[in-house]
């Protein structure tokens, strides 16, 4: 069983460990973290990473559990992320069969994080057409049992943050690599623009022994 966190468009290192799962149990009772990938994703430009950072309500946030954190409407960031993954990926060879799955969310009304996440979560999950039973726990201090994978230590894009010994940031073609290099683990966004169905390949191929 595969433990994950909430996450916003999550990184590729994700949806591997979904590919290789038989299940997943997403804990909303955890503490909400800042600069986490629970609210954070990274898409690819010609200088780099960029984040893409979902403001959300600050009252008593660093103390709530994921499933009560709301959406902030601060500073029009619905906008400002879909014009982003446009400029980001409008070239790449699957935008124009992916985009009308994706960017529509950005004119849903979620009111809460987990939500809006998990409404990505299951569009991705379709496009590559992927079906993974994933049930919601909200009991406190969720434990890993043994032989689960407990994803949440990952959560952070931070160098000093955990690792999963197992991925592998496998090259795929990406628009910017003449400028930029191969940008590794990015946001899920960015391999299906660029990739379309081989995403799948992708991230069978990014866990040692998933071959």
């Amino acid at each position: 069983m595969l433990i994950l966190p909430s996450a916003y468009l999550a990184p590729v290192q994700y949806y591997a460990r979904l590919y290789a799962a038989d299940g997943a149990v997403e804990d909303r009772s955890e503490r909400y973290v800042k600069q986490t990938y629970r609210n954070r994703c990274y898409i690819a430009t010609p200088q780099g990473p960029q984040a893409l950072t979902i403001p959300v309500e600050r009252d008593g946030v660093s103390h709530s559990p994921m499933r009560d954190v709301r959406l902030s409407d601060h500073g029009e960031w619905r906008r400002l992320h879909r014009t982003a993954l446009v400029t980001a990926y409008e070239s790449t060879p699957y935008f124009e069969y992916y985009a009308d799955d994706i960017l529509p969310l950005y004119e849903r009304d979620f009111h809460y994080l987990v939500d809006f996440n998990e409404a990505f979560r299951n569009v991705v999950l379709n496009l590559l057409e992927l079906e993974r039973p994933i049930t919601v726990s909200e009991e406190p201090h969720l434990a890993a049992q043994p032989g689960d994978f407990d994803q949440r230590p990952l959560s952070s894009p931070k160098p000093t943050a955990g690792k999963d010994p197992q991925f592998r940031a496998v090259p795929y073609y990406q628009v910017f690599a003449d400028r930029a290099g191969f940008l590794p683990n990015l946001s899920i966004a960015d391999l299906l623009f660029h990739m379309g169905p081989e995403s799948r390949l992708i991230l069978r191929q990014s866990l040692v022994g998933e071959e």
